[in-house]
């Protein structure tokens, strides 16, 4: 009855041992979890930042900066004071539509003039195609123009005006340049045209100091409003780079803790382990023998990684190294297979001059050595006297 009472309570401890490590593996693996998630967002991030500083230093036009601050407003948030940067170049393209309303008027004046002359009667509406049997008008003319067309759109509020007096100063031109490609260069349409457009051009050019004018601030503005944005832009993405240096650290930290938390609660390897992860180490490429190495040095400072020559002896490591040894060479030995398939597919039609690799012949020197000091090492472990 006794032994029956204490095999119950030993099933007991060991339902209870199993739900407690059930429990301990749920609870690492939602962690892990969450940590992945973490590290998706700040990749996210990193990507972000890193294609701003790739895309930097090409030059952006204004039009790109009003597409930020437009259309993209969620990664404009990021930018400090953003919307005193939205306010401003509101307002700088509000003053300069302004002043260009105000050149447009002045322009207007020379309009006056033109189509107050005694010979700008056949031009003030549109052609009559119709009524002068001009069949063959819009073969021959791509874009009718005429003065009054023009005017209708520059009282226009509909959002057909124009913009630039230049625009104006294109449909003028048309008007007459269409009256001179329809008629004949002998009519008096033509002449008339001719004259017209002489008169025109001559004005223009007394005028065309104040575009110009108002072209080179327009400019200047532009650039002062982009070189502004693009400082906030370098501000608020290095921020957001040392932001996520430090998340990253953070998460490293996290990562690194709960690695230790799973080492501590791995069993203890057995003699069979131990061996069978000699045995693996001695597979490794020199690059991962040399990362194995560096990790025993790391829980062992005295420890020789980078010596030539080194004695490794499995049974005088922490079993926290052990599994972190069990960890890496699992993980390396599993690419390394993996890229031995890529390379056998890759050389299949390899021939057999193939140049010798320096640097993999020295690698496999030292590894090679190493290899020999794990069997030296077990072989003195095993000539030891019994007791």
């Amino acid at each position: 009855m006794e032994e029956e009472l204490a095999m119950d309570i030993g099933d007991d401890r060991v339902e209870k041992m199993e739900e407690s490590n059930a429990a301990n593996v749920d609870d690492i693996g939602h962690k892990v979890d969450d940590l992945f998630a973490r590290v998706e967002k700040l990749e996210q991030r990193v990507n972000e930042v890193e294609q701003f500083y790739l895309t930097s230093n090409n030059t952006q036009s204004i039009a790109s900066q009003k597409i930020l601050f437009v259309k993209d407003k969620e990664k404009g948030k990021h930018i400090p004071g953003f919307k005193k940067h939205q306010q401003d170049l509101a307002r700088r393209e509000a003053a300069a539509a302004k002043r260009m309303q105000e050149i447009m008027r002045q322009f207007g004046s020379i309009l006056r003039q033109i189509t107050q002359h005694k010979w700008a009667w056949p031009f003030m509406q549109p052609v009559d195609v119709e009524g002068l049997g001009l069949r063959d008008y819009y073969e021959v003319i791509d874009r009718p123009m005429d003065f009054s067309t023009i005017k209708n759109q520059m009282e226009a509020k509909d959002g057909t005006e124009y913009k630039h007096v230049r625009d104006i100063c294109s449909d003028v031109r048309l008007v007459f340049q269409n009256a001179m490609q329809y008629n004949d260069d002998k009519s008096d349409v033509y002449e008339m045209a001719k004259t017209l457009l002489e008169k025109f051009e001559e004005k223009w050019l007394q005028f065309l100091p104040r575009v110009t004018e108002e072209e080179k601030r327009r400019e200047e503005e532009e650039a002062e409003a982009q070189l502004n944005l693009q400082r906030a832009q370098e501000a608020a993405h290095a921020k957001m780079a040392r932001d996520l240096s430090n998340e990253l650290y953070e998460a490293d930290m996290h990562l690194e803790e709960l690695r230790e938390t799973v080492v501590q609660k791995c069993r203890k390897m057995t003699i069979e382990d131990k061996r069978n992860l000699g045995i693996a180490l001695t597979q490794l490429c020199p690059e991962d023998l040399s990362k194995a190495l560096d990790i025993v040095a790391r829980h062992n400072p005295s420890f020789p990684s980078t010596a030539l020559e080194v004695d490794l002896d499995i049974d005088s490591q922490s079993e926290s190294t052990l599994w972190r040894l069990k960890y890496f060479v699992k993980d390396a030995l599993q690419c390394h297979n993996k890229n031995d398939v890529m390379i056998g597919v890759g050389n299949c039609h390899a021939g057999p001059t193939e140049p010798i690799n320096t640097t993999r012949t020295i690698a496999s020197k030292r590894k090679k050595e190493i290899c020999n000091a794990l069997a030296r090492t077990a072989k003195k472990r095993n000539q030891k006297p019994s007791s």
